[in-house]
Order: C-alpha cells, then sequence, then structure tokens
C-alpha cells in the first residue's frame, strides 16, 4: 500500500471562527474548499497560546512542560526527539518552509540559537545552510510578522532573487527604513509577500518529490494574521470595517474573575503584582485605549490578512491536485493559537484561557478516508499531530510521545480519541502560572499559589461569560472538575523507556 503524504499547513494567530464556511463575514474559499472536502473539528485546541511552546509541541508530541520550550523566549534543545526523526526513518522526506520559531532572538554562552541576531541577517549564512533543523531533512526559514525588523534568513534571499533588491524599505527598524506609524496598508507589493514565498516553495518542494516518487512530511508554516496589523493592497481594503460584527467586552463579566483581568479595563492599569519586574503580562492589549473606529478597522485589516493567506493556500492545493499529490496526501490545517480582537475587552494574547484563545480553527481531509463535508466535534490536541500523523503512515510512535493518536477519528471510525484537552501557560517574570482543563462540557482553570480560578459551563455560557469558581451551588462541580484535572496531568506523564521485564 503506498504511503501517505502528509501536509501540514499552519497559520499563526488565527481565530477559530475565521473561515467563511462558518463565518459568513469572512472569505476563505480555499479553507471552505478543505472543509468541503474533509472534516472539520470545531473543538481543536492548543496545548499553550502562545507560539514556542506550541510549536515545539507539533514536532515532540509532547506539552511544553514535557518538552522544555515553556516559553516564548526559550528554546527547544536540539537533542529532543522530533518526529521528523521517525518520518526520516520511515522513508519520508522531511522539509519546513516559513515559520519555525523553535529558538528565541537573542542567544547566550550556554545557548545558542539560528534564529537570532546577527545571524538572522547573514544571508551567506542562509544561502549555504538548509538543514538538518530539528528533524527536517530541508528547511527554508524566516522570522518575521510583517513589517517586523526580523527579515532575512532564506526569506530575503528568495526576495533578492526575484529583484526586491529594496525588500528593507518594506521593514522597521534596525535594518529597514519602514516608518513603523504606517498602519493596516503595508507598502510590500503582493508578489513579496512572504505567503507568496512560502506557496512557491512548498510547491517546488512538492514537484521534486513527485519526480523522484518519495513520501513527504511537509509543513508549510505561514506568519499571518499575526499583528501587526498590515496587509498589501487590494486585501487592505477587502473589508468594510462597519459591516463586520466587532467583539467587545460584556459590562460586569470581569467582576468574578481573578483581578488581572479587571485590571485589563483600567486606563493606566498596575500589574506589579504579577510581574517582578513591572512591565505588565506578556503580550496583552486592552481595547480601553483603542479608539472604536480603529477597532473597527484593525478587524477588517486582520479578515484581510486571512483572505490574503488563503489565496497562497489555494495555490499549494491546486498544486497538490497538479501534480497528482491529492489522492495521497493527508492535509492539516490549522494555527498555532487563536487570538483576541475585541472579545472581553482584549486584544492579542497573553494569560487568559479564553476559548477565543486556545481553540483552534482545524481542518483534515484525505480523500476516501476521512469523511467529506463533516463537522466533528470530538476533542483534537496539537499535541496529537506527532503521533497521529506517525501512525497514519504505519510508522511506531515513540512511547515519549503523550499525545494521542486521533488517526481513527479523523477517519471517522472512532468517536472521540480522548475526552478533555489540558492548556498550560507560564511566562516569567509574571506570577500567571495557570493551567486549563476542558472538557466536552466544562473549562476549569486553576492558579499555581493562587485560591482564585476560573470555572465556565461551554453549553450554557459559550461565551464565557459568567465565571462560576466561587458560585456555593458549583462547589461539588468544580471539586470533580479539580479530580479530573488532576487525572488528566497524571495522565500526561511521559514513559520514555518502555517496561521490558516485570523486575
Amino acid at each position: 500500500m503506498k504511503k501517505p503524504n502528509i501536509l501540514l499547513i499552519t497559520s499563526d494567530q488565527q481565530h477559530w471562527n475565521t473561515i467563511g464556511a462558518f463565518n459568513s463575514e469572512i472569505r476563505t474559499p480555499n479553507l471552505d474548499r478543505l472543509a468541503k472536502e474533509g472534516t472539520a473539528f470545531t473543538r481543536a485546541y492548543c496545548p499553550n497560546p502562545t507560539c514556542t511552546p506550541t510549536r515545539a509541541t507539533i514536532i515532540t508530541g509532547q506539552y511544553p512542560s514535557q518538552h522544555g520550550a515553556w516559553t516564548l523566549g526559550t528554546k527547544l534543545l536540539e537533542e529532543r526527539h522530533t518526529v521528523g526523526e521517525d518520518f526520516t526513518k520511515g522513508g519520508y522526506r522531511t522539509a519546513l518552509v516559513g515559520k519555525a520559531h523553535f529558538q528565541p532572538l537573542r542567544e547566550t554562552e550556554a545557548y545558542s540559537s539560528l534564529e537570532s541576531y546577527p545571524i538572522l541577517h547573514d544571508l551567506d549564512f542562509w544561502r549555504n545552510f538548509h538543514g538538518p533543523f530539528y528533524g527536517f531533512d530541508h528547511v527554508e526559514l524566516a522570522r518575521n510578522h510583517t513589517n517586523e525588523a526580523h527579515a532575512g534568513q532564506h526569506y530575503a534571499i528568495w526576495m533578492e532573487e526575484k529583484g526586491c533588491t529594496n525588500w528593507r524599505d518594506y521593514y522597521a527598524s534596525p535594518t529597514g527604513t519602514m516608518d513603523r506609524g504606517i498602519k493596516h496598508t503595508w507598502p510590500i507589493p503582493e508578489q513579496f509577500h512572504n505567503n507568496a514565498w512560502i506557496a512557491e516553495r512548498t510547491n517546488a518542494l512538492l514537484s521534486a518529490y513527485k519526480e523522484n516518487d518519495e513520501p513527504f512530511f511537509l509543513w508549510s508554516s505561514f506568519f499571518d494574521p499575526h499583528p501587526p496589523y498590515l496587509v498589501p493592497e487590494p486585501w487592505d481594503s477587502m473589508y468594510d470595517p462597519e459591516q463586520l460584527t466587532i467583539p467587545r467586552v460584556t459590562p460586569g463579566e470581569h467582576d468574578r474573575n481573578p483581578p488581572h483581568f479587571r485590571l485589563t479595563q483600567e486606563e493606566q492599569p498596575d500589574f506589579s503584582a504579577w510581574n517582578e519586574t513591572g512591565k505588565g503580562i506578556h503580550g496583552y492589549h486592552s481595547h480601553v485605549n483603542v479608539s472604536e473606529s480603529e477597532r473597527k478597522r484593525q478587524v477588517a485589516t486582520y479578515y484581510g490578512m486571512i483572505s490574503c493567506m488563503d489565496k497562497y493556500i489555494g495555490a499549494i492545493l491546486d498544486k497538490l491536485e497538479e501534480l497528482g499529490l491529492a489522492e495521497h496526501t493527508v492535509v492539516v490545517f490549522t494555527t498555532d493559537h487563536g487570538h483576541f480582537f475585541g472579545q472581553h475587552g482584549l486584544q492579542h494574547k497573553g494569560g487568559f484561557h479564553y476559548e477565543d484563545l486556545i481553540k483552534l480553527p482545524f481542518l483534515v481531509r484525505y480523500p476516501g478516508h476521512v469523511p467529506e463535508g463533516r463537522v466533528n466535534p470530538a476533542i483534537q490536541s496539537l499535541v496529537d499531530l506527532a503521533p497521529t500523523f506517525l501512525s497514519l503512515a504505519g510508522i511506531p510512535v515513540p512511547p515519549a510521545m503523550t499525545g494521542v493518536d486521533q488517526s481513527a477519528v479523523w477517519q471517522g471510525t472512532k468517536p472521540a480519541a480522548r475526552d478533555h484537552a489540558v492548556c498550560e501557560f507560564r511566562h516569567e517574570p509574571t506570577t500567571i502560572h495557570q493551567k486549563t482543563y476542558v472538557d466536552p462540557r466544562y473549562k476549569l482553570t486553576v492558579y499555581y499559589n493562587q485560591t482564585y480560578g476560573e470555572l465556565f459551563d461551554l453549553e450554557e455560557d459559550p461565551g464565557e461569560i459568567r465565571n462560576l469558581w466561587d458560585e456555593p451551588q458549583c462547589a461539588a462541580l468544580k471539586s470533580e472538575l479539580l479530580l479530573k484535572f488532576m487525572w488528566a496531568e497524571l495522565g500526561k506523564e511521559s514513559m520514555p523507556m518502555p517496561r521490558i521485564w516485570g523486575a
């Protein structure tokens, strides 16, 4: 039997409800095509609502508290076992095009980083480096989101090869000249956008794999719609801000929440009690100091970024069809974590485990194997990707991987593979250190060394407006969920050494 190819396509920081097939306010014809030709899972979760921990989980099949890259600014150590190694042993070619973010932007004497300054901008180095890198035998990397200063690596080389020798004009300092004050309309021509680069290089690899008749595990890793909110013409004006539903805080909703939630709605909040350096809670931005018109425009630009990315996802899907690879390729589309664009009065991300931030868009297509046009509520976690991909390829799953095999669920022969998901967040120097247990109906969040927490009934209160943590009538429910949460933590324990004898 022919081995299936694996194509993982990810966005970055995409809210779960931003696919046109399920939200009429946004247009994503190619993601809609995947949903029509495969199964959409409506209860998929990230293991951590920030980039590095989740991306490291995708390739290790372990939770951040297990693989060690537990927050932004940490590094996934090179000696960690990754799924690419298993695919290589199984006769597959492995590649990553786009964003990796397994390593920090700064290195120390103790911890080196290929994704750091100054090597990030050393194009001579990147001309001669394509791997191996964390189990991928071929990588083509970039680091920046829209106009961030981190542009370089293989993406900058590609731009120069395409004739865009002034590419630094489209990026902010220290290496670029673009004014940081420019909003919404990114002056970079669309043909030089990183979406175009990812699609072109992905398709070149697909063509090579087809020509050589090689099975592949390929990760196409897009950067959008991660802020800054910038997108080139004509996508910047695709959506009328006045015609969009703009999420916002519900008056009084934070009254029952942990105290740092309420502070987010103050004009000059004091987070010093949660942060040793007084810099605030990572990633969070509130709507308090953003004008109504700017809030609307941000949503319109965010949607434009998704629609632009969708075009280039379509180019990859078209190439699969053109090469005759679609029938034998498992395609998964998802994101690394969600995004706040007004929900609960919040922007971006941080230590707030609402569904908006930890639930994900999640589409699976495998013609003849995964049911078409189905919407499935079975709980998924990104920690499950590695073992599921290996199972579909007929490759043994290493015992150290703590994710579960979802292959039977994807193929519609089993109703569920897990009855819960766990999401972790810890970001020093803040003292916000939390874990969330979510099952088909309830969500429980506990905080290290704190007696406050969160309990939401997602069936009765899908918007997560009423925190039941301190409700006397929910005391027994909270106790039951705390016990189930402890069971879930015990179930996460990694067993890297299988037992081979009785004593």
